[in-house]
């Protein structure tokens, strides 16, 4: 399972393939989609739709309802006297909505345990909230053994005011909420495409793809999107092995266009690396925070994917984080024959510098150390 720097115990072997349940076993996970975005960017239009549409999907919607009230209680008569209690409504298509004082893996439990399981739960968090460390709640404890799963994050951008909030510039130090989302997201869904014209659709396009060079983008109006788009991406686990393997083929560099802004780097390093090496370059620079870009500055990695070949495993690899914390899965994509075995990674973050970053890897895997 994933770790992170406040564990003591080293991070666990690689799970082989075949350990996880098949589809349809009584201990069927249910995955959890993350959404995010700013107020206004269309997430209440996009829950609205998702719980009135005809989809024969049980999906639980859960709100959570720090600061602001949601607009979508409002509009499903949740609240009341301004008070929110763990209150149900339940659709006519089947679906269920509630809103949370705890967004915790346990409440979220509880509510199954009381509802009966569904196909789906979406996790709406709120305008500035980090989406990164509610997944990285999910992430860590689907690995104790929950019956629920991170799928992926979404992120929903408004096409008319989204390109200001992603290029706000931020007092020292801070970073921008609007691009972080954008960093950590699996899916962008850029929104209200209607109000504006070609040029600045461009613009916001352009904007998210060099903040996050993998993200996957969909346009829509009026957050009206086909579901199976949005759902089952399985962006935090092995099966996605397949679809990374086309994508990293096509990820680029991108370059800031704002200074200190959240950009992608990716680099390939052929060969076959030790997992304890690759263990020690991935924590060095989540962990230690020890990798400086050219300008002394720390080098701030907030989402961390790749495929790599590991020395004395027969499949490729795949490695994911986000924040500090990170994880080695085998896919089930094995290494051809003839096949030349490679390491492609992508990294999203601040202060990121592409020489620096491949001349650390290349130093720690290539390096012949015995572990100290």
């Amino acid at each position: 399972g994933p770790c992170g720097p406040m564990e003591d115990e080293d991070c666990p072997d690689l799970v082989p393939i075949g350990a996880e349940q098949s589809e349809g076993s009584p201990g069927r996970k249910i995955p959890v989609t993350i959404i995010t975005g700013y107020l206004g960017a269309g997430k209440t239009t996009l829950l609205n739709y998702i719980l009135t549409e005809q989809h024969n999907k049980r999906i639980a919607v859960i709100l959570n309802e720090f600061g602001e009230g949601s607009a979508l209680e409002k509009s499903l008569a949740i609240s009341q006297g301004g008070e929110l209690y763990e209150e149900w409504l339940e659709l006519r298509n089947g679906c269920l909505c509630c809103s949370v004082k705890d967004n915790g893996v346990k409440a979220i439990e509880n509510l199954m345990q009381r509802r009966g399981k569904f196909d789906y739960i979406l996790l709406e968090t709120t305008g500035l909230a980090d989406p990164g460390a509610v997944a990285s709640m999910f992430w860590v404890d689907s690995e104790l053994g929950s019956d629920i799963y991170l799928d992926g994050i979404v992120s929903v951008v408004d096409a008319k005011h989204g390109l200001q909030h992603l290029t706000e510039e931020k007092p020292e130090g801070l970073i921008n909420e609007a691009s972080r989302q954008v960093a950590l997201a699996d899916l962008v869904i850029i929104n209200k495409t209607d109000l504006v014209s070609e040029e600045e659709l461009n613009k916001v396009r352009t904007s998210v793809r060099s903040i996050n060079g993998l993200v996957k983008i969909l346009e829509t109006q009026r957050s009206r999107v086909d579901l199976s788009n949005v759902l089952d991406l399985h962006a935090f686990d092995s099966l996605s092995g397949v679809s990374l393997q086309k994508k990293l083929e096509h990820v680029k560099t991108t370059h800031e266009h704002l200074d200190k802004a959240i950009i992608t780097v990716t680099f390939e390093v052929p060969g076959n690396i030790k997992e304890e090496n690759l263990n020690l370059f991935i924590q060095n620079l989540l962990w230690e925070k020890n990798v400086k870009d050219k300008a002394g500055y720390t080098m701030d990695v907030i989402r961390l994917k790749g495929l790599v070949s590991i020395q004395g495993k027969s499949h490729q690899v795949i490695v994911q984080g986000v924040h500090e914390l990170y994880d080695l899965e085998e896919t089930s994509v094995a290494w051809k024959e003839d096949e030349k075995r490679t390491n492609r990674l992508v990294l999203i973050g601040r202060n990121l510098d592409k020489e620096t970053i491949k001349e650390v890897f290349i130093a720690t895997v290539r390096e012949e150390q015995g572990n100290s």
